[in-house]
Parts: structure tokens; C-alpha cells; sequence
């Protein structure tokens, strides 16, 4: 009956946690969040609240709990260093050492990374630390993305026809991420398909999961501005429907070379999840980023499915000994919707951004599965953030009955709150097909 500890206080690590607590191992979870989760709280027989900086405070937590190892949420302590303090007091952990989590917390070392060993996937890109020569540079691209080479919860990259349309607002961007960030990365535009591949990883073993398409944009028909993510769906064969075989083998081998060029690069293996951010195109799977840990909202679409010990999975990992581990997952749709304040994603001043701090009610959310995020529970009940509340997500035997299954539990949710209505629906996978189709010719 091992000490887990967890890290991290979202819907992801709520999925995570609970995945945790279904194991055969009889686990005792020990959980540090940097906000009360009431989720987490209810499966952990004990909890901690501080700041994901604080590693001394995460090490004496772990030790006075004689935790056997760790398993590490979000991006924020990976990048803080939390499994290097871990590790020289005997506590190891699922997740990357700060020099590997570089996957994720550099844009700039993943894509030089990628070059460097030749692996497919990358876009033409240029790093720059001045503006001198990114004029020139965006005058030869046709489509641009421009992105911060740093963190930026997923809301930083910058899309040409999305967030500016002339060459002209891009070097104006290019000045203002330079000033804030100190490094750019300046690429090409792909015109496909984005697919989020979440793989297990133990240095040397990659084990794919069923794939998922997560949506950031923060309205219906993908408008607005981008989110942490707004939700996202998978279906039973672990495809997607605007995907060839090929696609998925081609996004496992780019992490498998990667896996393999981390290790010789840094010397040390890469053990967590390795999640890749691919776009199908008509040229083959491009890589747009890789995360250091499960996505959020993806995590919830593939944890519940999971037949696997979790448990066992994450002591695979820690032992380098994935290879000897069949990893299944139930044949199952998934839809996950978030509920978030009315104001998520709307400029300051604006009606509804007033949502966030307000009191929230939920309800019998039926056949759905429940995974809080950033709510504060205090004692007259929850209450918003000014982030994502709640993750809803319907599991079925098709993406149309888990997609009903959502749409109830969306609605248990009372206060001023909204969720995007056409996640999983068929004219938006409809539409994804088509554009595939027309691509490839």
C-alpha cells in the first residue's frame, strides 16, 4: 500500500488522482496544491497547500510522509526543478528533471533538438534574441507563427490570419515578444489538422495513448481568443476520423527519435508523459510543441479510459522497465467540455468579467464524470476563479451518446458560467474532414 504524492491542484491532476486511487496497490495519496482542489482533497488522506517554487516545503512534505514517489501534474514545478530536489532525497518521481522539461519550457531547445538529429516534423524556423534579421526572415515565409520561447499556459503562439494578418503586425509582435520574453521563434505556418498524442515514456519505451483534438479557442466554431483549452473529444478506435494509420505511426516515431535524442543530448532518460502537439498536413505529421506533462483537458479523455494500473504504470516508468508493461485503454468516445466564468478570455471591462469570484452551484451531472479546476471552496460553497472551473466529460460507446452525456452535466453547473456547445459535435468533425480531404488532394 504505497505513499503517492501528486502535484498540482487542476482538473488534470483530479483525473490523475483518481486514476491513482483506482488501483489494485490500495494507494495512500498524499497531495500538494498551490490551491484547495475539493476533488483531490476528498481522495487524499492528506493535503498541503503552497507554491510550486517552494521545494523545500515540497521535499519536507514528501519525507514526513515517507512518500514512495511522485507524480508531477503541471508544467509550472517541472520547470521550478521539483524532481531534481526529489531525487537526492530518495523520492523519485513521474516527470522530467528541469533540463529535460526544457521539452516544453523552451520552444527554442525542442526545435534546435529536432534539427540537430535530424528528425522529422520541423517547420522552417528561426530563433532570434534581436530583431536584426527576423524582417527578412518573415519576408520568406508564406504563413507565420511567432511564439515566446518561455511558458505561457498555452495561450502564446501567435497565428497569422488568427491574431495578426500583415507582415508588418508581425515584426510589430516580434518587437513586443522580444522586449517581454528575450528570445523568439519565428516558423512557417502548416495548413492541416492538429492532433494531441499523449505518450508514457520511461527513456528508452514510448507508449502512445488514444488520441484526442483539444480546442482553444474560446467560442463556438473555433472563435475568439485561445484558452488553456476550452475541451476536447476522442473516439473509440483511438483515431480521429480526418486521420490516416500513417499519421498516428509518424507522430510516435518523431517521439520515439526525440526520446532517444534527449538522452543522448543530456545524458539522463526522459521518464513522464511526452506530449506532442502534431498537425497532419499534405506533406506527412508536423510538430507544433511538445509538453513536459498530460494536457489539460486531454488528460481527462484518456485517464478514465485506462484499464492499465495506473499505479503500476508510473513504477514502470520510474524503473525504466515500460517495455514489460501492456498498456490498454476501453474502446470508449469521449467528450469533455469545460465550464468556465462567463468572462474567461474577455478583455478587462468588458460586461461578463465581473463572472469570475462569483458563486457557483452544481448539480446532479448525471452518467458525466466530474473534475474540478480552479475553484476556491470555502464554507458557504464554490465559487469562480478568473480560470477554468470545472471539466465535464460523457463517456460512451459512441462520440454522440458521450457527447449527450456532456450536455447534461454541462448544464448541472448554476451560476455565470459558459462552455463551447460544439465540442464533438459532427458538423465541427464534418468540417475537419473536408478540409483534410481537400488538402491532401
Amino acid at each position: 500500500m504505497p505513499n503517492i504524492l501528486l502535484i498540482g491542484n487542476g482538473a488534470r491532476e483530479h483525473a490523475m488522482a483518481e486514476a491513482i486511487m483506482r488501483s489494485g496497490k490500495k494507494p495512500f495519496l498524499f497531495s500538494y496544491m498551490k490551491a484547495n482542489n475539493p476533488g483531490i482533497a476528498a481522495l487524499s488522506v492528506k493535503t498541503k497547500i503552497g507554491g510550486y517554487s517552494d521545494l523545500e516545503a515540497i521535499v519536507l512534505f514528501a519525507r514526513e510522509n515517507k512518500i514512495e514517489f511522485a507524480v508531477i501534474g503541471p508544467e509550472d514545478p517541472l520547470n521550478n526543478g521539483v524532481v531534481d530536489a526529489l531525487t537526492p532525497a530518495g523520492i523519485p518521481a513521474v516527470g522530467p528533471t528541469k533540463s529535460l522539461a526544457r521539452l516544453e519550457t523552451s520552444k527554442s531547445f525542442t526545435r534546435n533538438l529536432v534539427a540537430k538529429y535530424n528528425i522529422p516534423g520541423n517547420p522552417q524556423f528561426k530563433v532570434f534574441t534581436s530583431l536584426e534579421g527576423v524582417e527578412e526572415f518573415l519576408n520568406s515565409l508564406d504563413g507565420i507563427v511567432l511564439k515566446p520561447d518561455g511558458l505561457t499556459g498555452g495561450k502564446g503562439v501567435l497565428v497569422q490570419g488568427d491574431h495578426f494578418t500583415s507582415r508588418q503586425e508581425a515584426l510589430d509582435l516580434c518587437r513586443q515578444i522580444l522586449t517581454g520574453s528575450g528570445s523568439l521563434i519565428v516558423e512557417e505556418k502548416f495548413d492541416g489538422e492538429e492532433f494531441s498524442l499523449q505518450c508514457l515514456c520511461d527513456g528508452k519505451t514510448v507508449a502512445g495513448t488514444p488520441l484526442v483534438q483539444d480546442h482553444k479557442r474560446r467560442f463556438d466554431g473555433d472563435r475568439g481568443p485561445n484558452t488553456g483549452g476550452m475541451g476536447s473529444y476522442s473516439f473509440p478506435d483511438h483515431s480521429l476520423p480526418f486521420l490516416k494509420p500513417s499519421d498516428i505511426e509518424e507522430g510516435l516515431e518523431i517521439t520515439r527519435q526525440v526520446t532517444a535524442a534527449l538522452l543522448k543530448e543530456t545524458g539522463s532518460p526522459y521518464k513522464g508523459v511526452m506530449y506532442g502537439g502534431f498537425i497532419a498536413t499534405k506533406n506527412g505529421v508536423k510538430l507544433l510543441e511538445y509538453n513536459a506533462r498530460f494536457g489539460d483537458p486531454e488528460a481527462m479523455n484518456i485517464l478514465p479510459l485506462l484499464k492499465t494500473d495506473f499505479v503500476e504504470i508510473c513504477k514502470h516508468i520510474i524503473a525504466g522497465t515500460l517495455d514489460r508493461l501492456k498498456i490498454e485503454f476501453e474502446k470508449k468516445a469521449t467528450v469533455c467540455k469545460y465550464v468556465v466564468p462567463k468572462g474567461y478570455g474577455l478583455p478587462a471591462g468588458h460586461p461578463d468579467a465581473a463572472s469570475s469570484k462569483a458563486k457557483i452551484e452544481v448539480g446532479d451531472v448525471g452518467k458525466a464524470r466530474l473534475y474540478y479546476s480552479s475553484v476556491d471552496k470555502k464554507e458557504d460553497g464554490l465559487y469562480l476563479s478568473s480560470s477554468r472551473a470545472i471539466g465535464i466529460v460523457g463517456i460512451a460507446d459512441t462520440l454522440d451518446a458521450a457527447r449527450r452525456i456532456t450536455a447534461k452535466g454541462v448544464k448541472a453547473v448554476k451560476g455565470p458560467v459558459a462552455y463551447r456547445e460544439d465540442i464533438g459535435t459532427d458538423a465541427l468533425i464534418q468540417k475537419r474532414i473536408e478540409h483534410m480531404k481537400k488538402i491532401r488532394g
